[in-house]
């Protein structure tokens, strides 16, 4: 029964992450699509949709990539792989121009908000995907690397969706992006009797970033609030 539950969790792990991942955006932005997207307050640019369009190609094709490497068709997904770096590079583009765009205008709204501040938080979110996704790029002929990677790197887009739960505050976000990326660990330990390397050195350094990001952001520090004004400007 244990090696069955092993074979189980070792065949269909990151299909599993991919479905989790989907439900927890789903899930997340349900609490505020309405009120941001649908029926706003003010018009909001139209660089948000096409944000929120990429950020949801981004979830589809996770699973798309975890559904064609459960069903062995490795040579197609090698071959939508090209597609991935293209929204990875979009996602990292539109995410920081989003960030800023949002933030003038909710100023020029007067939303009492600290985006200066809280620039450091979307910034480094974003650095949490990029650096694990152009090392998935890197190491792609490396499984074991690649699948992880991609992991934590899905995983780290979802510090938004976190933040908008009811039950969770912002400065708790981060701390349901890292049990995602534990599960990976458990995942290890269960199948392989052993942590990758992976994540030895990747769920460290992104634990490291998040206390960086949010202590800042929740101190307003007065090093980050200079320059979240001149990126505001």
């Amino acid at each position: 029964m244990t090696a069955k539950r092993t074979s189980i969790l070792e065949q269909y792990f990151y299909l599993f992450m991919s479905f989790l991942i989907a439900v927890v955006v789903i899930y997340g932005f349900s609490h505020t699509i309405d009120r941001n997207l649908l029926h706003p307050s003010f018009q909001p640019p139209w660089i948000l949709y096409l944000h929120s369009f990429v950020f949801s190609a981004w979830v589809l094709f996770f699973i798309l990539q975890s559904a064609l490497v459960r069903s062995r068709n490795l040579l197609l997904h090698r071959t939508l792989g090209w597609v991935g770096v293209g929204l990875g590079v979009a996602i990292v583009v539109l995410g920081y121009t989003t960030a800023i765009t949002m933030g003038r205008l909710s100023l020029q709204h007067r939303i009492p908000f600290p985006f200066a501040s809280f620039l450091i938080v979307a910034i480094l979110d974003l650095v949490c995907f990029a650096v694990p996704f152009v090392l998935a790029i890197y190491w792609r002929r490396r499984s074991d690397f690649h699948r992880r990677l991609m992991l934590i790197a899905s995983c780290a887009l979802l510090e938004a969706a976190f933040g908008r739960i009811p039950i969770s505050r912002i400065f708790l976000a981060p701390v349901g992006v890292d049990l995602l990326i534990l599960l990976g660990v458990v995942r290890d330990v269960i199948v392989d009797r052993r942590i990758h390397k992976v994540y030895l050195y990747a769920l460290p350094a992104m634990i490291l970033l998040q206390v960086i990001a949010e202590y800042t952001f929740v101190h307003q520090s007065p090093w980050w609030t200079g320059i979240g004004n001149y990126l505001l400007r």
